[in-house]
């Protein structure tokens, strides 16, 4: 089976937006299009819930009945429990308020470990815990290849407390084997955090089977507003110390969301389950489960994805004059590739532009992952970045610029 790319692309306003005609857009591991069914439930929410929700008047009631639609409705999805999944004002500061949990909850000497492959939100406040004697640990990629190596990992585990690690790199692209990493974790004792911000917009995962302790992601990437959705297992979730008001300190979702949360946006991701739900029926699995139907639309998705990856991977091999980072297999990885050039990234962006590409250039919150590699911070690269509802003929587009480019 394969995507319906018309019906897919007519659940995004923006490919009917005149002042975006003809632009390929490539910068979606930054944010991805935001879908129609969620900007009708904003819309609605800013409309007729805008009221402090959950009192019993008509629309306060409503108000908090969407909020916790969301929330049971991707916790089904993603295979946890309802009050498994907690929502903040972004990925960045819901791992900074984890961190500070940690540090309570840790004794100096204990260890930590991070990766030389993160984007800079789950590494650096985990870092920062060594200011409180925490014992913290580097797992480094393979500078040739980004690769992070697997028989470098039992060593590191030997008495952590924690191991922090991406789904996916943002810019290295290699899809990370997170349920063997996590049993091999589990079997020393360690808790997980995984970053799943760039292989989310790929595809829902199914959390539970991962075996995560906690798997972060952000809906603005995933086709939602601007939010960052946490999943925290209740076992790890209730032996932290509770960072929200000592008054919510016994309920799950609201122990690390120590602000108050945006309602209208919180209630607007439960459209992003009504999308899923709208592609699993258009392509003929509505009467699925929902974890069942997020499965689906992650194969359709992850499939169309690699098929229209590898000619880019393919062409970008042929450019003696570019370095691409991380595999040069479609199926090893996340459509996020990024390439070093003689050029810097801003530059080859700015000419791509002029060509109807959209595409950004930078150290993209990498900076330790592309320093490992070799590459200069202050000339970064070219990322290119899609998602499934990019078509071949873009791909196309962009290979064509790319060439005229260089």
């Amino acid at each position: 089976m394969q995507l319906d790319m018309d019906f897919v692309r007519a659940q995004f306003p923006a490919f009917a937006e005149p002042s975006l005609a003809g632009q390929a857009f490539f910068e979606n591991a930054g944010g991805s299009y935001t879908c129609k069914p969620v900007i009708d439930r904003l819309t609605r929410f800013y409309h007729q819930r805008k009221v402090q929700p959950y009192y019993p008047f008509e629309a306060s009631r409503l108000g908090g009945e969407e909020m916790d639609e969301a929330r049971g409705r991707l916790a089904l999805m993603l295979g946890v429990a309802t009050d498994e999944v907690s929502f903040g004002p972004s990925t960045s500061a819901n791992t900074y308020v984890l961190a500070q949990a940690f540090r309570q909850h840790l004794a100096p000497g204990d260890a930590i470990i991070v990766t030389n492959q993160d984007h800079e939100a789950n590494t650096g406040p985990w870092r920062r815990l060594a200011d409180a004697g925490i014992e913290v640990r580097e797992w480094q990629i393979d500078p040739a290849t980004g690769h992070l190596p697997l028989d470098r990992l039992p060593e590191l585990l030997k008495g952590a407390k924690l191991l922090c690690f991406p789904h996916c790199s943002n810019v290295v692209g290699e899809i990370n084997p997170v349920a063997e990493i996590c049993a091999m974790a589990q079997a020393e004792g360690a808790a997980t955090c995984v970053d799943g911000v760039s292989y989310a917009p790929h595809g829902f995962a199914d959390v539970g089977a991962l075996g995560a302790d906690i798997y972060l992601f952000s809906a603005y990437k995933t086709y939602g507003p601007h939010q960052g959705i946490m999943v925290i297992r209740r076992p790890l979730g209730m032996a932290l110390p509770n960072q929200g008001h000592y008054f919510n300190g016994e309920v799950l979702y609201k122990r690390f969301t120590p602000a108050g949360p945006d309602h209208a946006q919180i209630a607007a991701c439960a459209g992003m389950a009504d999308y899923v739900d709208a592609l699993a029926e258009h392509h003929g699995a509505g009467d699925l489960i929902p974890k069942a139907r997020a499965a689906m639309v992650h194969d359709l998705m992850r499939a169309h994805e690699a098929t229209i990856l590898q000619p880019l991977l393919d062409y970008l091999g042929t450019r003696n004059e570019l370095r691409l980072l991380g595999p040069k297999s479609a199926v090893r990885r996340a459509p996020t590739v990024s390439v070093q050039a003689g050029e810097t990234g801003h530059e080859l962006a700015r000419a791509l532009a002029e060509q109807d590409v959209m595409v950004g250039g930078g150290t993209f919150y990498a900076d330790r992952a592309l320093h490992a590699q070799g590459v200069d911070l202050d000339r970064g690269v070219l990322r290119m970045s899609f998602v499934h509802y990019t078509t071949a003929a873009e791909v196309d587009q962009l290979i064509g610029a790319l060439d005229r480019v260089l």
